[in-house]
């Protein structure tokens, strides 16, 4: 007699799965505020605008994921980052076009993990929500045995932010002349992992120590994506900023690019900054060429605000009272 197929047997434990759901609901309520109106297990999140002091609101909504970072994660098998990456990726989307974060959700989906796992990428979610005035309300864990390996997963999400419509930021005014302005990253942020990967691995160890770094080539490829939110809103609120640009997948000048008016170009120094060493070692290792690196990693810029030439100077006062180390990087040409 053949055997009975369960869903169990599939490879799908509902029961493990509620669990797990349990466990991270005291987490993710500590990201609510009181515009949130459901509580976690609803078919769908509720949030208020009803008390909203805008005129003309609006949303603006944006989605991505975290990539090959998650590969890392795995390797040094510390995932508390990876939420927090993926959240203020999302927000610094958004504020490309002048919004602020209202509320978040997340896909998380594996075919085994632990429970101590799936707490910890939730845990970095709320993490990033709450340093951001986001709220976390509502995401969704997938088990799906044949397409993950077990350990392995990946991680998505959803933002929905708000701003007044007669302050997006689009850049149609953006003009010849303009100053573009660089705020620093933190590391790769959440792209060029693939290339990073594959030039690093297997010539370093994940957790070897690079005197060059001051820390482990792992921690340095884990480093946390920053969210711009805090310095740059600053600025918006003294300074008609022209266009942002969050420089992500593609690199300084294909996120740049697509924020400004044709035919103008981008007039970029190279020697502005100094790239920080974890992309001296990713070239080094694998011997990428410069037009690689320049495509696929942000290279230490991880926002650029373009604005008018007669306030470039005051921008940049701002931001360093903001503690940013904040750069004139180029200017707008024809």
């Amino acid at each position: 007699m053949s055997r009975s197929v369960t869903y169990r047997s599939s490879g799908v434990d509902i029961a493990k799965g509620n669990r797990t759901k349990q466990r991270i609901k005291t987490i993710v309520r500590k990201t609510f505020n009181d515009k949130v109106l459901s509580d976690i297990g609803h078919f769908g999140g509720f949030y208020d605008l009803t008390r909203s002091t805008y005129r003309q609101p609006a949303l603006v909504s944006s989605m991505d994921g975290v990539g090959t970072k998650i590969k890392v994660a795995v390797m040094m098998n510390r995932h508390h980052t990876v939420g927090e990456d993926l959240v203020n990726h999302s927000v610094n989307d958004i504020l490309c076009c002048g919004a602020v974060p209202l509320f978040f959700l997340d896909y998380i989906a594996y075919s085994k993990l632990p429970d101590r796992v799936v707490a910890e990428i939730v845990s970095g979610l709320a993490k990033g929500c709450r340093k951001n005035g986001c709220a976390l309300i509502g995401g969704e864990t997938a088990q799906m045995p044949g397409i993950y390996q077990p350990g392995e997963y990946d991680l998505a999400g959803a933002i929905t932010g708000i701003v007044e419509k007669k302050k997006i930021i689009d850049g149609k005014s953006v003009r010849r002349g303009d100053v573009m302005i660089a705020l620093p990253s933190s590391g790769l942020h959440t792209n060029g992992y693939s290339l990073a990967r594959q030039a690093l691995f297997p010539k370093f160890k994940v957790n070897q120590k690079l005197s060059a770094l001051g820390t482990t080539l792992g921690e340095a490829l884990l480093k946390v994506h920053r969210s711009y939110l805090k310095p740059v809103t600053a600025v918006m609120k003294k300074i008609n900023i022209r266009a942002i640009s969050h420089i992500t997948g593609g690199g300084i000048i294909e996120n740049t690019e697509r924020v400004i008016p044709k035919p103008l170009r981008l007039r970029i120094d190279w020697n502005s900054w100094q790239r920080p060493m974890i992309f001296e070692y990713i070239q080094a290792a694998g011997r990428v060429p410069e037009a690689d690196m320049v495509r696929s990693m942000n290279l230490g810029v991880g926002m650029l605000l373009i604005v008018p030439p007669i306030d470039a100077d005051r921008a940049l006062d701002i931001l360093r009272d903001q503690k940013e180390k904040a750069w004139i990087l180029g200017e707008i040409t024809s």
